[in-house]
């Protein structure tokens, strides 16, 4: 697995995974306001309800452009996309969307505060290949190749996301939910992931023009 796939990252947490002739959108929120979207999606994937991850307006501009996509989440994500195709998945759940094979991680978002009621969430592994756990530091427990890293967020502390990236151990890291940095923030923390996680290759790909060819590029 890993060939022929290609990652963009548009702003914040939203990426998109290609492979063929056929695209997966993961977490297009509404701190994304530079997706563009092709007329090749097969599935959108939603971890959490949070509107950083969903927007309505992107899922159902998708939705518009690609009538046969479907949007997948567990209950609390569909509970908001009402008149939208979905599949419901949860924790631990194999599906195969298009030429994607889907698996969910976990259960919770991680804890922004304890007075703040929490939200599910659901990590996903993307073709055996792509670990994203949303926003939480759930463990997939088996191998990834590339990890797409949550590294700016008021759930989450630099050195959290350092010792997940060590026990994930991925080969590729790959930073996401970041818009809230700045560029000073953005440069702080890829030289304190790269430098704490040295046997990963550390890629930061710029919003909108940021496109890798998996298992190729990043070698």
């Amino acid at each position: 697995m890993g060939l022929g796939m290609k990652l963009t990252k548009y702003q914040h947490a939203c990426f998109m995974v290609e492979e063929g002739d056929q695209a997966l959108i993961v977490d297009p929120g509404n701190f994304t306001d530079d997706l563009i979207v092709p007329e090749n999606v097969v599935g959108v994937v939603v971890t959490h309800s949070h509107g950083d991850h969903l927007s309505i307006n992107w899922l159902e501009k998708i939705v518009t452009k690609n009538p046969e996509a479907v949007i997948i989440g567990h209950n609390e994500v569909l509970a908001s996309c009402a008149g939208l195709p979905t599949r419901r998945v949860a924790t631990e759940d194999n599906i195969d969307i298009g030429t994607f094979k889907l698996r969910f991680y976990g259960d919770k978002h991680a804890i922004i505060h304890d007075d703040l009621p929490p939200v599910a969430n659901l990590g996903v592994m993307i073709n055996n290949f792509v670990y994203y756990p949303g926003d939480s530091f759930v463990q997939p427990g088996i191998a990834v190749d590339t990890l797409v890293l949550p590294v700016g967020a008021p759930w989450l502390k630099i050195s959290e996301a350092i010792d997940f990236a060590r026990q994930v151990a991925p080969r590729v890291i790959l930073p996401t939910h970041d818009k809230i940095l700045s560029n000073a923030g953005k440069n702080l923390v890829d030289n304190l992931v790269s430098q704490l996680v040295p046997s990963a290759i550390y890629r930061r790909l710029q919003a909108a023009d940021g496109s890798v060819e998996l298992a190729s590029d990043l070698q």
